[in-house]
């Protein structure tokens, strides 16, 4: 009788005589033939790993031994994206440290991992919660700072009282939070940005050359979202202020019959007459509570008011009402809009709500249709002075070099993508190396005061009363010297948004140790990735 294929034992043998030989770990020095095989590193914020991660792993892990018998010299990492939101409030749950729980977990996940016998070189592994790593991801920071890509300024943003930090558009549905269930609000924060909108063409325009699927390049233009259209700005009657809009069709500009606000937009509460104040005002309060999303929805029913406030527009010199409607969202062009019901479906329902005028100004065959429905598309120009009777493409160019000439706005290019918000009110994130100074400002520290540690004097909870960050309630932490001019000053008291350090990690893989820099420059020929296997929002 044969005898039963013992796997803990058998495997287990040949487990340990891989880890005593480091066959796993190939020559980093010798990247002739080299093959660099990445799978996305798991989140210890959970004490174990489950099927579905080896649903990812496993088909990766043979195809990186494939690769192996075909004579490449492989390189197959791993580690942990151990920082963030999940990792602390998995902490917290547990009444236990992140630095602890998440040390215990990823030593319950390697073992896992190591049990089912993964081809991972080990010696190479990265803990983005270390601070041999996130010393590293504190000098990228540095250095965008000083090429002027990380800044600084206001922003409304989705809070959740709940998990007390900041909350992407994604992670708001229905108005609560995706993770707790509670609701979120709006509030006014200063946040750190990364300008990634300084590369929005060349990203687009790099698309094409990649060995992506279709589908996840589609995804990425439509995140990009490109729009060429015009500014335009019209003056507001009895304001010196003027509203500046940006259309992609400023060959409609006849049938614009009322400009529309965002409720964050900055003149609102400046250019409202007194008799609409209250109004305005709760309608601002009653927008808080909507995600971006939400309110860019066709589907849902408009909902505005009316300001009492007129703008001129600068072609035809017509008044036409101010309102604000939360169908406008102040990330995308400059958070005001000029309404042109004949020609958008939203400004259509809007106008037909409130019974505010239609004016055709564009057909397919020159001809006048009525106001029945909407057309959005290009065609014959009508009701539109001295341009009546032209392509709607020609107008467009005559209606921007007419722009131009008046000093009223003109040609431009405007993307649906915005800068990346990074700063998270949180604990367990990297600690942002900027002093702020009453004296000199925002002041960077220098390369030799990395890494900035996150203290231990701070009693975790999910919320932190009047603070905001919980690393402001460390007196240890918060309160230093200014490192330019010697006087009382505080530390930035916000965290890096996790994906900061997953956003840089497979080039750190190959000098996972290395102590002179981010990238060792002998190691940079492992780079780049040959194969990356991961969910299309890794893309």
């Amino acid at each position: 009788m044969v005898e039963a294929y013992s796997f803990n034992k058998i495997e287990a043998k040949w487990q340990e005589k891989w880890r005593k030989s480091k066959i796993h770990s190939p020559d980093l020095t010798d990247s002739l033939k080299k093959y660099y095989a990445l799978t996305m590193f798991s989140y210890p914020s959970g004490d174990k790993l489950h099927i579905g991660h080896w649903y990812n792993y496993g088909p990766a892990d043979t195809f990186a031994r494939f690769m192996k018998m075909k004579g490449y010299n492989v390189f197959q990492p791993q580690g942990f994206d151990a920082f963030g939101l999940p990792a602390e409030n998995f902490a917290i749950q547990h009444k236990i440290h992140p630095a602890e729980s998440t040390k215990k977990n990823i030593a319950t996940m390697k073992k896992q991992l190591d049990s089912i016998g993964a081809s991972y070189d080990w010696s190479n592994e990265l803990i983005t919660c270390d601070p041999e790593y996130y010393k590293w991801t504190q000098w990228l920071f540095l250095k965008l700072y000083e090429m002027g890509l990380a800044y600084q300024k206001t922003a409304p943003v989705n809070w959740c009282p709940s998990c007390g930090t900041v909350l992407a558009n994604e992670q708001v549905k229905d108005g609560v939070c995706d993770r707790c269930k509670e609701p979120v609000t709006k509030k006014e924060l200063t946040q750190w940005f990364f300008k990634i909108t300084e590369y929005a063409e060349e990203l687009l325009e790099k698309l094409d050359s990649l060995d992506w699927p279709e589908k996840t390049k589609h995804m990425q233009r439509n995140w990009i979202g490109k729009s060429v259209g015009a500014n335009i700005i019209f003056n507001i009657k009895g304001f010196e202020d003027k509203i500046e809009i940006f259309t992609t069709r400023p060959d409609t500009i006849y049938g614009a019959t009322y400009l529309v606000l965002a409720p964050e937009h900055p003149l609102l509460n400046s250019i409202v007459l007194p008799e609409n104040i209250e109004a305005v005002k709760s309608y601002i309060e009653s927008a808080k509570v909507k995600t971006e999303i939400e309110r860019m929805s066709v589907d849902r029913n408009k909902t505005g008011v009316f300001t009492g406030s007129y703008a001129v527009n600068p072609i035809n010199k017509a008044e036409i009402p101010i309102w604000v409607a939360d169908y406008v969202v102040s990330s995308y062009g400059t958070g005001a809009i000029m309404a042109v019901p004949s020609g958008d479906e939203r400004d259509f329902e809007f106008a037909k709500t409130f019974n505010l005028p239609i004016i055709e100004v564009v057909s397919n065959d020159g001809k006048e249709h009525g106001n029945d429905e909407c057309f959005s598309n290009y065609g014959i120009s009508v009701n539109s002075g001295e341009y009546s009777g032209k392509s709607t493409e020609k107008v467009q160019e005559l209606i921007n070099a007419k722009l131009d000439e008046m000093g009223c706005g003109g040609a431009k290019i405007q993307y649906k993508l915005h800068d990346w918000l990074i700063s998270r009110q949180r604990y367990w994130g990297t600690p942002i190396p900027i002093v702020h100074c009453s004296v000199c400002g925002i002041v960077p520290l220098s390369i030799d005061e990395l890494p900035v540690l996150l203290p231990e004097d701070i009693e975790l909870s999910s919320t932190y009363g009047d603070e905001l960050s919980p690393l402001a309630t460390s007196d240890s932490y918060i309160n230093v010297k200014c490192p330019k001019c010697g006087v009382d000053a505080k530390r930035d008291a916000d965290t890096m948004d996790t994906f900061v350090c997953s956003s840089w990690y497979y080039l750190r893989y190959p000098n996972a140790h290395y102590d002179k820099g981010p990238f060792d420059p002998d190691r940079l020929n492992w780079l780049p990735v040959d194969c990356y296997i991961g969910g299309a929002e890794h893309a």
